[in-house]
């Protein structure tokens, strides 16, 4: 409760429809300000881009991917939405044009159609059951006595785990946000749940600035650009033939995927 309320500058602007340009300019940051999580980071992610931030746990993946948003104010540097520095940004303008999927869902304990809406709060039916069938949950919804009047229970109890996530990624598509941040989407689930997940996810980010933390390199293959985040740091940074080709972090993470699959 003694917790400050989040607060815009004097100066912050409202922004309608952003274009998708990312930038971090000499970026450091630390939860505690002592330990330091981010240590002069360095991006540039372009409109429309496929962006991955890969490397070992604890690295500092997730962390960048929250200063997007202006989750936590950083320590030293610059992050640039269309080369505006996201503090003279209102929060909640550039909150509406970013979309999160994330590991670990948030759902209320209502219907389901309630839990779409949450993405956009005054989307009509029709825009809902279009989201849902973009996130290739639409056909089992049907299934069920009460279709989208159906209550899910606390935190969606009564779902499974991917169907959980194909509530989440209709969220998204009805907020049709121009950035979208892919964290750890698809790793708790099973081999062949990924796989129709998956296939929502890449229909989700087309035309969209997307950046994607992910564990298993698989899924990132065909990103633009790749970014290899450790201690704080980028160490590596290219497309995966070209990280290939460096034989460093990324081609070992790779290599030891490959042969433990």
């Amino acid at each position: 409760m003694n917790v400050e309320p989040e607060r815009d500058a004097i100066d912050a602007i409202d922004i309608d429809r952003i274009e998708g340009n990312i930038e971090f300019k000499d970026v450091t940051y630390s939860y505690d300000h002592e330990q330091c999580v981010l240590d002069h980071i360095d991006l540039s992610i372009k409109q429309g881009q496929t962006f991955a931030l890969v490397g070992p746990s604890g690295g500092g993946k997730t962390t960048i991917c929250h200063l997007i948003p202006n989750f936590y104010e950083i320590n030293q540097g610059q992050i640039f939405i269309d080369e505006i520095d996201i503090r003279h940004i209102k929060r909640d303008s550039l909150r509406r044009n970013i979309g999160i999927v994330q590991q670990d869902i948030y759902l209320f304990n209502a219907s389901i159609k309630e839990n779409i809406l949450y993405g956009r709060l005054d989307a009509s039916d029709e825009e809902v059951i279009e989201a849902a069938k973009r996130a290739n949950i639409h056909d089992y919804i049907m299934t069920l006595e009460h279709g989208y009047d159906t209550q899910i229970g606390e935190r969606g109890v009564r779902l499974s785990g991917g169907q959980k996530q194909r509530l989440s990624i209709a969220r998204v598509f009805l907020k049709n946000p121009p950035i979208l941040i892919l964290d750890e989407a698809t790793s708790a689930l099973d081999n062949t749940t990924e796989i129709l997940i998956q296939q929502a996810l890449d229909e989700l980010c087309k035309g969209r600035t997307t950046l994607v933390v992910a564990h298993r390199l698989s899924t990132i293959k065909n990103a633009d650009e790749i970014a290899v985040v450790s201690q704080g740091r980028i160490i590596e940074q290219g497309n995966h033939i070209q990280l290939m080709a460096k034989d460093g972090l990324y081609a070992s993470l790779y290599r030891l995927q490959f042969r433990e699959n």
